[in-house]
């Protein structure tokens, strides 16, 4: 009778412990309310709740569950840089509606741990060395971060895709850590991640179509997209003259990465300039939100897209309710298919829309040494992607509306 009293015990203990593994860690919980004030649906939108906020009620907790109903909501904590908070993914919420959630804290042990959705990366070459400006030999590596040697220049070798790589699950973004510092795309055919594959076997296997996509824009002196600038007498002046370059992928998460460049001493207009750079993007999404800050002493920041003969040009200077762009559509691929590009800007940031004989320009007003605007690409070989220049427009109107009436947030309990 003893025995059977004893494994009833275990029994009963084993149940409760295995119960939900994202049970509560407290009975404490946060309550929101998640409004839509635009008349269309929207998807895959990113909420934040502060980390002050959820220190006040969970001041000992380091993770968190979210729930809508008994469904729990995709969700990712970072505790630094920008955007930290806990980052919520709204996957669709319908045009004038409300959504409510909760969150608890929970053990991180029993955390929910979500596909991965984005992704962040930086890979160089060891085991080899350098001879003049070039690297011979060796196998790439990634790294968390990287202080660019002064023998690193464009096409080295040393660099896997010659950069750092940011990727959602539909569109995936580099730049060249190198006097260029342009912005190119990969095209995606797939919502896998991809970076891993790409370059690891030279320059050419990415401008040639592969089975997760390619290398599809032609930079040449371009800003590419979104890529900073100084604008001086009529042209954008790249980030080409730099005393030291310092990059790290300062977040690689699920829904979530964010890549993190230091430019030291940019020479710039008889000035020397620090700039602080975040390029970020979050899941089902093709816009990347470029945060830049800066020490010293600039009265523009100008960003742009690269000019292209097979493509036209559309301008919307944005209003207190939608953000401006520029945005080009056309058989402007390096695979001669049609590509979507776009900049959008916070319309009282807007100095002038402009060009150069490479780029076609926006040019911003900084506001306490920072300037932010986003950017992004439409290939029509994406998985379920966008075909045509109509529906490109479209989207483009609806994100510069999205980004100027972000979802409404409010606190409940």
């Amino acid at each position: 009778m003893k025995n059977i009293l004893y494994l009833i015990s275990f029994i009963l203990l084993t149940l409760y412990a295995c119960n939900d593994k994202n049970e509560p860690a407290s009975k404490k919980k946060l309550s929101y309310e998640v409004k839509n004030n635009l008349d269309f649906n929207r998807f895959n939108s990113i909420i934040t709740i502060e980390l002050d906020e959820l220190k006040n009620t969970f001041p000992e907790a380091e993770a968190f569950a979210v729930f809508e109903g008994q469904k729990e909501v995709v969700s990712q904590l970072i505790t630094r840089g920008p955007q930290q908070g806990l980052l919520i993914l709204i996957d669709s919420i319908n045009g004038g509606t409300i959504k409510n959630i909760i969150i608890h804290s929970v053990a991180t042990d029993s955390a929910t741990v979500f596909p991965k959705r984005t992704q962040a990366e930086i890979s160089i070459k060891n085991g080899g060395e350098w001879k003049g400006r070039e690297y011979i030999g060796g196998h790439f590596e990634n790294v968390e971060s990287l202080k660019v040697p002064q023998e690193h220049t464009d096409h080295s070798g040393y660099i896997r895709y010659e950069g750092p790589g940011w990727e959602s699950d539909l569109v995936a973004y580099r730049f060249y850590l190198d006097w260029r510092n342009a912005t190119d795309i990969f095209g995606k055919t797939t919502h896998d991640m991809v970076l891993q594959k790409v370059g690891q076997v030279g320059f050419d296997s990415y401008h040639e179509l592969n089975d997760w996509g390619m290398d599809v824009l032609k930079v040449g002196n371009s800003l590419g997209i979104g890529a900073p600038a100084y604008f001086e007498r009529g042209k954008a002046i790249r980030v080409d003259s730099t005393d030291s370059l310092r990059s790290e992928v300062f977040v690689n998460g699920s829904i979530y990465s964010s890549v993190k460049t230091n430019h030291y001493g940019w020479r710039v207009a008889g000035n020397k300039l620090n700039l602080r750079s975040y390029y970020s993007i979050h899941a089902g999404s093709r816009l990347t939100h470029h945060q830049i800050v800066y020490d010293g002493d600039t009265d523009n920041i100008a960003t742009g897209i690269v000019k292209s003969d097979s493509a036209q040009l559309y301008k919307n200077e944005g209003s207190t309710e939608a953000y401006g762009y520029i945005a080009t559509y056309g058989r402007q691929s390096l695979n001669e298919d049609n590509l979507g590009l776009a900049v959008l800007f916070p319309a009282d940031k807007l100095k002038q829309i402009t060009a150069d004989d490479y780029s076609d320009i926006v040019v911003l007003k900084p506001a306490n040494k920072e300037v932010n605007y986003y950017f992004l690409a439409a290939w029509e070989l994406e998985k379920n992607g966008i075909k045509n220049e109509k529906d490109f427009l479209s989207y483009v109107e609806q994100m510069a509306k999205e980004l100027a009436n972000p979802l409404s947030v409010s606190l409940k309990n």
